[in-house]
């Protein structure tokens, strides 16, 4: 059974920094493609990042260089960096993989950005 748990959420400042943990089992994330998405108020579900099976890391242009996905094999779980938080950045964070044509989503984490 596969299974996400993500946790690391919370209230930050403006400008403050935050990881995400995105836990898997029932599957190991080394050999799938692992991504993150946000949900703001009223939004839709947007990409955040991904990373690949291979290690390579996308992000979406508006992004790049606040957000970075890593991985730990070992941990088997999937990271959220992301630096520099503006109060936009406030949402539920879910990590996501695919599996055999299913989506399989985790609970989310609140990331509250305010001051």
């Amino acid at each position: 059974q596969v299974q996400l748990v993500e946790s690391g959420g919370g209230l930050v400042q403006p400008g403050g920094s935050l990881r995400l943990s995105c836990a898997a089992s029932g599957i190991d994330v080394s050999e799938n493609n692992v991504g993150w998405y946000r949900q703001g108020p009223g939004e839709e579900r947007s990409s955040v990042g991904h990373i690949t099976r291979a290690g390579n890391t996308y992000y979406p242009d508006a992004l790049e260089g606040r957000f970075t996905v890593s991985r730990d094999d070992a941990k088997n779980t999937v990271y959220l960096q992301m630096s520099a938080l503006k109060p936009e950045d406030t949402a539920v964070y879910f990590c996501n993989v695919w599996i055999q044509g299913k989506p399989y989503w985790g609970q989310g984490t609140q990331v509250t950005v305010s001051s």
